[in-house]
Parts: structure tokens; sequence; C-alpha cells
């Protein structure tokens, strides 16, 4: 069997992949993956795709004849193309009674401070795919708006989350509004361990930080297997999603636990499969608490990061983490207004 059939057959570890093009989807579903993740950037990728870029472009030709907003116009681009790239997944979903087969929709980032559009986009989500799931910043206002989509059974992914207190709200959160969590919609949380490395390295260089380069590159994993143990220690709702991936170690730390993990097919699915590489529990790996002290000492990010209440929710979107990820998803999504825009001119000349 290949690497993530293996990995299915004797861990409970799961592969999604993460922003796929149509192709990629349905080989990553060959290949064990159980869900899809989408992100704001993903339709500015696509369109740039040799095999996609046709598509999104008649999509956008279709968008601007609907909406005179550019805005709204990539709005419903984005959920179009989602809606297409749920569809392979849909007999999964089926299959599974609704445990597997979602994909994600994460909108435009420019509204994230308004949890009534949040939860209207997840809405128009579910009505236009059965197997859709919103993907939720793990900020204020998207706390908000996940309140009211637990209360409507909306299944929802947290993401964004960086920090262990982050994850913790998440949890309490659905206890909270769902009485009976066997019963009730879907949760995942998602630590976005590559990105909260690359933050942490990029602030040590800044910063001349005289720490282990090893240490350093493993501050994302540290964190993630925290959090992990803290999950499963107080049997919290939902399930732990891995994301944010920037090498294959992203995933491969964590194999052995109960947990999902998001990676994208280029690059880190498709070697995986390809190297044919060894199935080796690592998630329950300790970390020396002297190195893990040094690093909380060294770079406060990641102090932040590791407690369990070392964040207020108010405090959650300015954290630098998460400003970091919300910037590329801005950048992609001006990407997507900016191709919106353009095809509009262009049918008006």
């Amino acid at each position: 069997m290949s690497y993530f059939r293996r990995l299915t057959e004797t861990t409970p570890t799961r592969l999604w992949i993460n922003n796929p093009t149509h192709t990629e989807a349905r080989l990553a579903i060959d290949a064990g993956a159980i869900a899809c993740t989408t992100n704001p950037s993903y339709t500015a990728k696509m369109l740039e795709h040799p095999e996609m870029g046709d598509e999104v472009q008649g999509i956008i030709a279709d968008a601007i004849a609907q909406y005179e907003d550019d805005e709204r116009a990539a709005e419903q681009v984005q959920l179009e193309l989602v809606g297409r790239t749920a569809e392979p997944f849909a007999e999964l979903h089926r299959q599974s009674e609704g445990h597997e087969g979602f994909v994600s929709l994460q909108s435009n980032p420019h509204t994230d401070h308004d949890a009534a559009r949040i939860v209207s986009d997840a809405r128009n989500l579910i009505q236009r795919c059965p197997n859709g799931i919103a993907k939720v910043p793990a900020t204020a206002a998207g706390f908000e708006a996940i309140e009211t989509l637990l209360a409507e059974s909306i299944p929802v992914i947290v993401t964004e989350v960086m920090a262990i207190s982050q994850a913790v709200y998440a949890a309490e959160l659905y206890r909270k509004i769902v009485s009976n969590a066997s019963a009730g919609p879907a949760y995942f949380v998602t630590h976005i361990t590559g990105i909260f490395d690359e933050y942490v390295a990029a602030w040590s260089r800044e910063n001349d930080v005289a720490l282990d380069g090893t240490l350093i590159a493993n501050a994302g994993t540290i964190v993630a297997r925290k959090l992990y143990a803290l999950y499963r220690e107080r049997e919290y709702p939902g399930i732990l999603l891995g994301g944010g991936a920037r090498e294959r170690r992203h995933f491969t730390e964590l194999v052995g636990g109960a947990l999902h993990v998001t990676i994208n097919w280029k690059g880190m699915a498709e070697e995986l499969i390809r190297d044919d590489s060894p199935i080796e529990e690592r998630i329950a790996i300790e970390h020396d608490e002297g190195d893990i002290e040094q690093l909380a000492a060294a770079v406060p990010a990641f102090d932040r990061a590791i407690g369990e209440v070392a964040l207020a929710v108010h405090e959650f979107e300015t954290y630098g983490p998460v400003e970091l990820f919300r910037s590329m998803f801005v950048d992609g999504w001006n990407e997507l207004r900016r191709a919106v825009t353009k095809e509009r001119e262009g049918e008006a000349r």
C-alpha cells in the first residue's frame, strides 16, 4: 500500500489535501485523503495554474455578469470554485455519513471583523455544497460567528490558531454551545504549525536570537504536541487539524495522533508517496523542558503560544503569527479582486 493508505491502516492520523487542482483532488482521494481545505488565496493561485486558469477565468466572467460590485463578484468566484472542488469529495461525505469528505471555504478576509458576514458566507457555502465546512478565524469576531454556526448545526473549522489559548477557547466554546458533542456538528481546530515556525524563524533572525537552529525550527511542532496532549488529557470535543505546512515534517512529526493534517499535493503529499516513506509515530515525543524554557525566554511569541491563558480573546487577531498568516490571505484575495476588475474593464471596452 502507498504511504497514506498504510497511515490509515496503522494510525488514527488522516490526510486532508490543501488548495488542490481538480486533478490533484482526485489523486489525493485515490491516495487516501479524506477531506480538503481551501483558503482565501485559493482562487488567485488556481487562476495562475495551467490546468485551472481558463476555468477560473470563465467563472470570473459569469460573476461580473451577475454582480456589479467587484468585491461581491470575487466572493461569488471563490464560492463557485470551492463548490466545484467539493464535488469529487461528495461521495466520501455520503459514504461516511457526514464524517469525511468536507471541503472548506474561508471567504473574503476583508470581512473578517464582521461576524454576520462570516455567518452569511457559511450559509451560502452549505447551500452550494452539502459537504462544505465553514473555515472561520480564531478571533473575537470569528468566535462570535462560530457561536451562531454551531447553534445552527453548521460544521466548522476554526483556523488561524497559533497559540494554545486560542485552541482552548475554541474547545470550551463548543462545550458551551453544543450539549451533546457526539450528535453535534463536525468541529475541527487547526493549529497552523508551519506558519508559526516561519514567524518564529524570521523574528529570531531579525533579533539575533542565539539559540540552536533546530530548536527554533521545531517551535511550531513543540506547540502542536503540547496542544495535542492537552486536548487528549481534557477530552476536548472536536478534532485537531494540523495546517500551514511548509515542509514534510509538519505532517510527519504529528503522525500517530488522533488528528488530521492538511498539506499540499505538490512537493509534499506526492513526495511522501513517491519516497515510500516509513510510518513513524512521532506525536508523543517529549521535548526537553529546559529547551522549551530557553525558547520561551528568547522568543515572546513562543512564550505566548505555549501558555493556556497567555492571550485574551481580544488579542487573538493582533498576535504576530496570526497577522502574518492573515496578510498572506489578504494578498491572495487582492490578486483575485484585481483579476475581477481587469475582466470587467475588458468587457466594458
